[in-house]
């Protein structure tokens, strides 16, 4: 039964975006970040201990440790990131060596999108309503210019921002959930990359560290092809079986099966949905209700039920944001299906939205890079000694000259499209994606320096070391798993948790606590007290054994 469309589109208006800009402004998003910087705390720096600890010999590739503890996720990360340490290490940084594949994992992620969003709106259901003199946009381009709104969608979806950025297990999970949207949306088209998708896509989440929801994925992506009117998607479901199947035999070996779930703060969850998906999930849930009598189509049941469960998976354990990643591809490709149906002054609101929100934060931005180089205004240098003692600003021609061509664009791009009426598909996520990629171009290279300083721990493993030696190991109490992977990967140091095996052996233990001196362990002498330059509160205690 043909279903009426909402979607009516011109030739005009489905022009692509040019490719040249296209790949600047994913550059301008993915560069950011990689270069120049330590690991920052907790689970990026946490993962690259891991990696750190298997490159360096400290551990096996099938038993990685920091601190003596094996890590709660999947291997295939770790593996990842070691063995880039391992072939680079000898030119490149090592956590410079272990951030590349996962800046090309997200390139990955990007093209996946747009590649899932073009497969999609090819479908006979997807396509826009054919005039009656002809004028319609052409199923190609008209497919096209769909799978750049999606892919600037999902650039402009703060969620991603700094979780795309890290080098950790999930973004492994991110780029097999991708995987698995273009599998099920290339199916009908091209069925033989759609089969090699499909067979990584699930496997490699559950090597990555969940399992759970590449089974999930798999009992809905099967539901999803047998409910198909296509005969290439109903065949395409025993395929998605022997992935799940394979996916679950993964999880087994590599020890990946865990129960994760707790009880849900609504408050929280709400509040986790509404920043973390901006501006995505109000064109979603545009989509669902214009397109609401075509909810079992591919192009809207494929992201549905990757996103439903990704969103299941995030509640079920307390609204996790790691968790709600998983489902931002998914939601891209519904947020781009809300174009052709946007009225024009709802595309307006976005559009000004968009210019006020991110030009007031880049501008925040500039004032802080100004005052931190020249001293004027004082006030946020003032700010940035009080929260963070000890840092010293450095000037960087490499740092200034990007954020001033990323500006001049900011402007131009602005200028464009507050002074001429365009048409095109896309045009209502150019300024939000575009000032996504600005304000984090901005952010990484004028305050670089101070967000490293205020992020890395490599601070307090430099006060740390003249009160400790490499001889030997130390043992760790009350310390975080961050600070232990920084004193092992950065530091150099042999780290065992205290009250565990062989930490008894360790002649130099390390005491986290307050301001009050904590007092000293029986056999055990006082020796330093230090902390992190950013940090008032907790210290590090330094203690030597007696002899």
């Amino acid at each position: 039964m043909n279903l009426p469309k909402p979607a009516v589109v011109t030739q005009r208006a489905a022009r692509r975006m040019p490719r040249v800009a296209l790949l600047l402004l994913c550059s301008a998003y993915v560069l950011p970040g990689v270069f120049g910087r330590d690991p920052w705390r907790q689970a990026d720096l946490i993962a690259f201990g891991y990696m750190h600890s298997i490159a360096s010999g400290r551990t096996d590739w099938w038993h990685p440790l920091v601190g003596g503890v094996p890590p709660e996720g999947g291997l295939f990360p770790y593996w990842l990131g070691a063995f880039f340490i391992q072939a680079l290490g000898a030119w490149l940084d090592p956590a410079f060596a272990a951030r590349l594949p996962f800046a090309l994992l997200l390139v990955a992620v990007l093209a996946l999108t747009w590649y899932a969003t073009y497969h999609l709106a090819r479908t006979e259901a997807a396509q826009p309503v054919a005039f009656a003199f002809g004028g319609e946009a052409q199923p190609v381009d008209y497919a096209r210019a769909m799978a750049d709104g999606a892919l600037l969608a999902l650039v402009a979806t703060l969620g991603l921002l700094q979780l795309g950025h890290e080098t950790t297990p999930e973004l492994l999970q991110l780029t097999g959930a991708a995987l698995f949207v273009y599998a099920l949306a290339a199916a009908h088209l091209r069925e033989a990359k759609a089969r090699v998708a499909m067979l990584l896509a699930l496997p490699l989440m559950a090597g990555s560290g969940a399992p759970s929801t590449a089974l999930a994925l798999g009992v809905g992506g099967t539901a999803v092809c047998l409910w198909s009117s296509q005969p290439q998607a109903r065949r395409f479901a025993g395929w998605v079986v022997i992935a799940a199947a394979v996916a679950a035999l993964v999880g087994v070996v590599t020890g990946t099966w865990a129960w994760r779930v707790s009880s849900p703060s609504p408050g929280q969850v709400v509040r986790l949905f509404i920043w973390f998906l901006w501006p995505a999930w109000p064109l979603a849930a545009w989509t669902v209700w214009r397109w609401r009598a075509h909810l079992v189509r591919p192009h809207l049941a494929v992201p549905l039920v990757v996103w439903g469960i990704a969103a299941f998976t995030s509640v079920a354990m307390n609204g996790s944001d790691r968790a709600l990643m998983l489902g931002l591809p998914a939601l891209a490709v519904l947020a781009a299906f809300s174009l052709p149906t946007l009225r024009r002054g709802v595309a307006s609101a976005i559009d000004w939205f968009s210019v006020f929100f991110f030009s007031i934060a880049g501008l925040a931005v500039w004032v802080i890079y100004l005052s931190m180089q020249v001293g004027i205004p004082s006030k946020p240098l003032a700010n940035i000694q009080r929260l963070a003692p000890g840092f010293e600003p450095v000037f960087s021609w490499w740092a200034l000259l990007p954020a001033v061509l990323a500006t001049g664009a900011w402007v131009w791009l602005v200028r464009w499209r507050a002074t001429r009426h365009r048409v095109v598909l896309w045009r209502s996520l150019v300024l939000p994606a575009s000032g996504v990629a600005w304000c984090w171009l901005l952010l990484l290279t004028l305050c670089l320096p101070v967000l490293d300083y205020a992020r890395s721990e490599r601070p307090i493993v430099e006060r740390l070391a003249p009160h400790l030696s490499r001889d030997g190991c130390v043992a760790a109490e009350g310390l975080s798993k961050g600070q232990v992977a920084a004193l092992e990967a950065l530091g150099g140091y042999t780290v065992r948790w205290w009250h565990r095996p062989g930490a008894g052996a360790c002649d130099q233990l390390l005491v986290a606590g307050g301001n009050r001196p904590v007092p000293p362990p029986a056999g055990w002498k006082l020796v330093a007290r230090e902390r992190r330059p950013t940090d008032r509160t907790e210290f590090t205690y330094v203690y030597r054994r007696e002899r």
